[in-house]
């Protein structure tokens, strides 16, 4: 956990750094938008399986920097609330790099990889066996490293006021400690959401 923990730490603080140091005259992109989403959950290999990713509906909010003051190639951090009855609920803490061409127009592909923490819960009370007793353990569940792939698409059209630019995506996350006879357990979410562009040059005018 401490090494996950101080990998998503390093990459906010190295896209920080990049962020005070671009230029204040790139005009096409701005750092630190709010990212809402909602995400559709499945224990599932890639592509299989997806009608079950719609009964998993969860919710995520999350930023960006730009890593050379564009939209097209961009650090991005997470917290996704995942919902499953199925398999328990979990907290999802990541941080990806995406690279977004043009593909016509304001039309752009995503491709994104990255590092995450999930904390998983139980989707039911457990017990443990102590001294020759079961006692509960509630739902409490454990910390797994999550390692996340995503592609999508969305538009973007800047504008020097307030801006959304919607998107849609797939991710295939490869899930460590899950199980212990399975070294990675294979998971994925369907994405669609938002980026909110504030015209953070107002905040300080009166």
């Amino acid at each position: 956990m401490k090494t996950t923990t101080m990998l998503i730490v390093f990459c906010f603080l190295l896209s920080w750094n990049q962020a005070i140091a671009q230029s204040e005259n790139q005009k096409n992109y701005r750092n630190f938008p709010i990212v809402l989403t909602l995400q559709f959950h499945a224990l599932s290999m890639p592509i299989k399986d997806m009608k079950s990713n719609l009964k998993n509906v969860g919710f995520g909010i999350g930023t960006e920097v730009s890593h050379n003051g564009s939209h097209n190639w961009a650090q991005q951090f997470d917290i996704i609330w995942i919902k499953n009855r199925g398999i328990g609920n979990g907290i999802l803490f990541s941080t990806q790099t995406a690279w977004r061409p043009m593909v016509v127009g304001n039309v752009y592909s995503e491709v994104k990889a990255g590092i995450g923490y999930m904390i998983g819960f139980r989707p039911s009370e457990s017990f443990t066996q102590k001294d020759g007793n079961w006692i509960s353990v509630g739902k409490k569940g454990k910390g797994m490293l999550t390692l996340p792939l995503g592609i999508g698409m969305g538009y973007y059209n800047h504008s020097q006021n307030m801006f959304v630019s919607p998107f849609l995506g797939y991710q295939f996350m490869l899930v460590k400690n899950y199980n212990l006879d399975l070294p990675f357990v294979p998971q994925s979410l369907l994405q669609m959401g938002g980026r909110i562009h504030p015209d953070y040059s107002k905040l300080g005018e009166n």
